[in-house]
């Protein structure tokens, strides 16, 4: 796994393109209703901040297996938002 520098940049680049593709879908169809848009950009917020706080969490027991998780949980979480856009 790469260090967790790197896990903490591509977290951010990745939540960082969600919450892109979510402003970008809005500001083209501005005519449609912006809850389910501006709700995607809160969870989108939500998630980075509980999968951060996990990442900085040190005091597991055992840091690589946690890690690894940690970055399972990402790809979940991920695919749920990517998901969820492209059904907008």
């Amino acid at each position: 796994m790469a260090s967790i520098k790197q896990l903490k940049r591509d977290l951010n680049n990745a939540i960082g393109e969600v919450i892109e593709g979510t402003m970008i879908h809005q500001m083209v169809n501005s005519k449609e209703d912006s809850s389910k848009t501006d709700e995607l950009i809160d969870d989108s917020i939500a998630a980075f901040d509980e999968l951060i706080s996990k990442i900085n969490n040190k005091e597991v027991e055992n840091r690589k297996k946690h890690l690894k998780k940690v970055n399972q949980d990402i790809d979940q979480k991920l695919g749920d938002l990517v998901e969820r856009l492209n059904s907008l």
